[in-house]
């Protein structure tokens, strides 16, 4: 699934208005956050702690409007815990969003 940047600044404007600063300091939460649940998804060799990771993830993701990763996130949720193909999409998926907010 393609990144769809105006679905992630649509969702930001609505929480926070016209306020560029406020802005780009949620998404470097949102940005943060998805890291953090990246990487327990990447440590987890369990089917719990897997599927813990996987779903934040994925209701992080639809929270911004970030469809790409919840593509991702889904897939993620659907493998087996420690799948590397899940990982990398995961984290593809992250670095689409982190490259955008620095352009």
């Amino acid at each position: 699934m393609a990144y769809e940047p105006g679905a992630l600044d649509a969702a930001l404007a609505a929480a926070v208005g016209d306020d560029p600063a406020l802005m780009l300091e949620l998404r470097m939460a949102m940005l943060e956050s998805a890291e953090r649940h990246a990487q327990m998804l990447a440590r987890s060799r369990n089917d719990g702690n897997w599927q813990v990771a996987a779903w934040r993830l994925k209701s992080l993701a639809a929270s911004f409007g970030a469809m790409h990763l919840v593509s991702a996130a889904e897939e993620a949720v659907q493998a087996v815990p420690g799948d590397p193909v899940a990982i990398r999409k995961v984290d593809r998926a992250i670095a689409v969003i982190r490259s955008e907010f620095r352009a």
